[in-house]
């Protein structure tokens, strides 16, 4: 994204590629970093989510590298076809019927579901082409009560929500749960195969 394209300058403003209407933009992610803040958040229209995510959702990831120009009409212009932004969006991962973009969950913190801060997301996992868990680094805290190792995989399943405003990623379940769930239980296991980035 051009510098001169500031995320005040592009709020509610709709989204094009070509003629199609893709959606209207309404904000980014709020992170004192700009390296975390790659991606601007998209309401995405009701067709183009249906023709083009494997299961809609009204609100998606939108690059910034992706916007060309501001159109006559003051409406954003991407430079990429509707195959790349579909591209993208299958590059994410769901969180209650949203997509997130890697960039806007990296150094998020982890909450349970009893509100503990576990720890931060450092990285995430694929297996077969798909975001299955987040790589969180404990707090000190939580590694000495739960006994944790140095990095944990949570797995997707078990996100619940994210919060803007305070950038954290709430679990559906406890921290005390969370290392007793089956699918938690496979990702840490030593012998499952991640891809390769």
């Amino acid at each position: 994204m051009n510098d001169e394209f500031r995320i005040q300058e592009l709020l509610q403003r709709e989204v094009y590629v070509g003629d199609k209407l893709v959606g209207t933009i309404t904000g980014e992610r709020f992170h004192p970093s700009d390296d975390y803040v790659k991606s601007m958040r998209l309401q995405v229209v009701d067709n183009v989510a249906n023709e083009y995510m494997r299961k809609p959702a009204e609100y998606a990831p939108l690059s910034k590298e992706l916007v060309h120009s501001i159109r006559s009409d003051g409406a954003v212009k991407l430079s990429k076809s509707m195959r790349e932004l579909q591209r993208r969006w299958r590059n994410t991962v769901r969180i209650n019927e949203k997509l997130f973009a890697p960039d806007e969950l990296k150094d998020r913190a982890v909450l349970d579901n009893d509100g503990s801060d576990i720890g931060n997301v450092i990285g995430l996992v694929k297996i077969k082409r798909t975001y299955k868990g987040l790589i969180v680094k404990p707090h000190f805290m939580m590694k000495t009560r739960y006994a944790l190792p140095e990095t944990i995989i949570v797995p997707v399943g078990q996100l619940s929500r994210t919060t803007a405003r305070l950038d954290e990623i709430i679990l559906k379940c406890s921290a005390k749960r969370l290392s007793t769930l089956p699918s938690y239980i496979k990702l840490n296991s030593e012998d499952i195969v991640f891809d390769k980035d």
